[in-house]
């Protein structure tokens, strides 16, 4: 039996455990569920909140955000099509089915049985939740690899085209996943195929978002113009100095993070206090973990004021402009401006956003 002759989408109504609109997809690629419901993984977490995804490739990349807070694993048997506990699972790994995300198949059986018969028709080996899971994150490196060249080729230059010609405008920062985001594309744009749909989210998400910000910064369609920041609120404090940051709104700095699936921010009156945020979040009163729900940081280029995507930006310390803190992290979208702003105000050196420590953050303060 060809490997053609097994179907990952669901013969029937799919067992999706996500609530809202957005509950149809992938939390983390935004693929279409049903279609990839055979190769489906879920989790519960401690919070109560359910996440689906599309396979287990997606469920090893959420896993950096998601660790240490799951009570439990779900998969998709392949025989019942019913959600079991992914750690009693029989996984067949690397058989003639092609990989969902990935370049290596994992399908699940709640019996080994099962897994046994599936195994003589399509090859692969048997293994259980723990070792497939290993092997993914293992291969999670050159998966992402080989998933990110295909849409650069091919993906995003359709949604870009399909975006401009099919629908409203779309402030991709409201929201918190993927899943999200394509919900609302339904309502925003013209009615298209799932494959039409996917390829707008992807555009959208990860290069107009920088959620891919090697796919904003090769395809050179990720321009600042798309970079949003949060209406000025007279309620946001900055974290740091408990300053309100509304009243240096061309200092303001933000942190955007997930929150019980959702989408938040913090504001900072400068790029220093966001530094000593962003280095050390648990002085500040936060769970240092929050780093790893951090989805992007955006910045104000100081000439133009156009919010910039903070880990691109270039900086100058030691010059004769003060920020509402003193000395400042004066940034700029370009190395130029950078240089120009440094040779008329006297600053001391550029610095990129991975050379900036404790070290540069006392010298500032003194």
């Amino acid at each position: 039996m060809p490997a053609a002759q097994f179907s990952k989408m669901a013969s029937g109504k799919p067992e999706l455990i996500q609530s809202g609109p957005q509950k149809q997809w992938c939390a983390v690629c935004g693929m279409n569920l049903k279609m990839f419901y055979r190769t489906s993984h879920a989790v519960v977490l401690d919070n109560g909140q359910k996440r689906q995804y599309c396979s287990m490739h997606c469920l090893a990349e959420d896993w950096k955000n998601i660790a240490g807070h799951v009570k439990k694993i779900l998969v998709v048997d392949a025989k019942s099509e019913k959600l079991i506990d992914a750690k009693k699972a029989w996984y067949v790994i690397g058989s003639k089915v092609p990989g969902t995300m990935s370049r290596t198949s994992k399908i699940a059986f709640a019996n080994r049985k099962d897994a046994e018969l599936f195994q003589k028709i399509y090859g692969g080996k048997i293994v259980d939740f723990n070792t497939a899971f290993k092997m993914t994150a293992d291969a999670l490196g050159g998966d992402t690899a080989m998933i990110a060249e295909k849409k650069k080729m091919k993906m995003y230059p359709m949604g870009k085209k399909i975006y401009a010609r099919m629908c409203k405008t779309v402030d991709v920062t409201r929201f918190g996943h993927i899943n999200d985001l394509k919900a609302a594309l339904k309502k925003a744009c013209k009615p298209m195929r799932e494959k039409q749909l996917q390829a707008v989210a992807l555009y959208l998400w990860d290069v107009v978002g920088g959620h891919d910000e090697e796919a904003a910064k090769t395809l050179a369609v990720g321009k600042e113009a798309h970079i949003h920041t949060p209406p000025m609120s007279k309620a946001d404090k900055c974290p740091v100095c408990g300053m309100f940051v509304y009243k240096h709104p061309k200092w303001a700095a933000f942190i955007y993070y997930e929150k019980e699936g959702h989408l938040a921010h913090l504001a900072f009156d400068g790029v220093k206090d966001m530094m000593k945020f962003y280095l050390d979040p648990a002085k500040w009163g936060y769970s240092a973990n929050i780093k790893n729900h951090i989805k992007k940081m955006v910045v104000r280029d100081y000439y133009t004021l156009k919010p910039i995507w903070a880990k691109r930006a270039w900086y100058v310390i030691g010059s004769d402009v003060y920020g509402p803190m003193g000395n400042e992290l004066i940034p700029f979208a370009s190395k130029k401006a950078a240089e120009d702003f440094m040779l008329d105000h006297h600053g001391k050196r550029i610095l990129r956003f991975d050379e900036i420590d404790e070290k540069v953050l006392k010298e500032l303060d003194e």
